[in-house]
């Protein structure tokens, strides 16, 4: 299986299925995804992570719009189209993800996803929050 095919599995079987058993399959237990959160993201908190992400949205779709493949290495900037469970209001939101893949499994994976916009059009942040900061404005701040 190519980088680019493991990375697809992830997506397809666990963000799209739902398949948490497949976390154990295409990652290794001490593999960390870097760049979600503060903190590196494991398998058991991929666990916890997709069903809180999944109670959110349906996630319909991921388009895999420019990708880069280089020996264990795949890079692809992204697209998730999804629908807000409580709205019903489509959502796309991008990002980019690097992982390094070894026998089938992930072993280094780096994320960047625009998480400012999914949280706008799911009603949590005002809209262009972004901006909203830049002008110097605090959100929920006294």
């Amino acid at each position: 299986m190519t980088p680019l095919n493991t990375l697809k599995a992830w997506y397809d079987r666990i963000w799209l299925q739902g398949d948490l058993d497949a976390i154990d399959e295409l990652f290794t237990p001490d593999t960390e995804a870097q760049g979600m959160m503060e903190f590196a993201v494991g398998p058991e908190d991929f666990k916890a992570l997709v069903p809180a992400f999944l109670a959110q949205v349906e996630l319909e779709k991921v388009s895999y719009d420019k990708v880069l493949e280089l020996g264990d290495w795949v890079w692809a900037h992204m697209s998730a189209h999804a629908t807000s469970r409580a709205s019903e209001a489509p959502i796309t939101v991008t990002g980019q993800i690097m992982v390094r893949v070894q026998d089938g499994r992930i072993v280094e994976a780096y994320n960047q996803f625009d998480f400012l916009t999914l949280f706008e059009k799911l009603g949590y942040l005002p809209p262009e929050t972004l901006a909203l900061c830049l002008s110097g404005e605090g959100i929920g701040l006294d």
